[in-house]
């Protein structure tokens, strides 16, 4: 009994609530959620055509695209719930909700050492006249950034993130060095070969197994069905279906209107 309880707070993990949220671009409702709750599972996947409001859901629970009505709050384990739609989006990351970017975005003037170091240093370092302090964040997080340099197999970091796939995985070990308590993945593994996309999934995994509460977005339905615990199927801006991989890959909507035969 005590080493269930034990085990039960070291996996304790955060959820999201999204309560009556409502989004619409030129009079188009693109989202159009009553009641859903993220983070029962430690790998939730979100799968649905292109145009289901996927990405756009994702986006307003960073509150960087802001709900035309309902709220977004985040529910830590045993602490207050916060409401993340009240929020800006740059408090997002002090919560622990961090989200990698769809679109590959890096900075194409600092080098890959740069770029990550830039990720973790508190705001106190970041303006220009603390430029000398730039030696403090380094020594506190070189073996960290080092560690995850090495694990994807970037050869030089004094370089700069020349490829998609490396930009990609700079948008990844940024997320990761932010020790995120809730994890938002949008196509994390786009663009990269399999030995790749493995490592990804393995870092999220452990990850997972540590307490972060992760959902992903993929249309890479290999990783979905190997990776996530839960998978929720979006069409039309709503949650319709949520359940185990192998009952959502089997369900005949999901084969009719996003799979296909083939994937059953």
């Amino acid at each position: 009994m005590v080493a269930d309880a034990v085990e039960a707070v070291a996996v304790a993990r955060p959820r999201i609530r999204i309560q009556g949220a409502v989004k619409s671009f030129s009079g188009r409702v693109v989202v159009d959620v009553d009641d859903l709750v993220l983070g029962d599972r430690p790998i939730e996947g979100l799968i649905g055509p292109n145009g289901a409001g996927k990405t756009t859901l994702m986006r307003m629970i960073m509150h960087s695209t802001p709900l035309d009505s309902g709220t977004i709050s985040l529910l830590p384990p045993g602490g207050r719930a916060v409401v993340l739609s009240s929020l800006p989006a740059h408090r997002m990351a002090e919560h622990g909700v961090v989200k990698s970017n769809q679109v590959i975005m890096d900075f194409d003037k600092l080098t890959i050492w740069d770029s990550l170091l830039l990720a973790v240093a508190e705001a106190r370092y970041e303006q220009p006249y603390r430029v000398f302090s730039e030696r403090t964040v380094f020594k506190r997080h070189e073996e960290e950034i080092r560690h995850y340099l090495d694990y994807f197999g970037f050869a030089d970091a004094t370089t700069f993130a020349l490829s998609a796939g490396e930009k990609k995985l700079l948008d990844i070990v940024r997320c990761l060095l932010l020790k995120p308590a809730f994890l938002l993945l949008d196509e994390p593994t786009a663009g990269l070969p399999e030995d790749l996309t493995e490592r990804v999934m393995t870092v999220v995994r452990d990850l997972a197994d540590a307490g972060t509460a992760v959902v992903v977005v993929e249309h890479d339905l290999n990783v979905i069905w190997n990776l996530c615990d839960e998978v929720l199927f979006m069409a039309e801006g709503r949650v319709v279906l949520r359940g185990a991989p192998q009952d959502i890959r089997e369900n005949r909507t999901v084969v009719e209107k996003y799979l296909g035969e083939g994937h059953v």
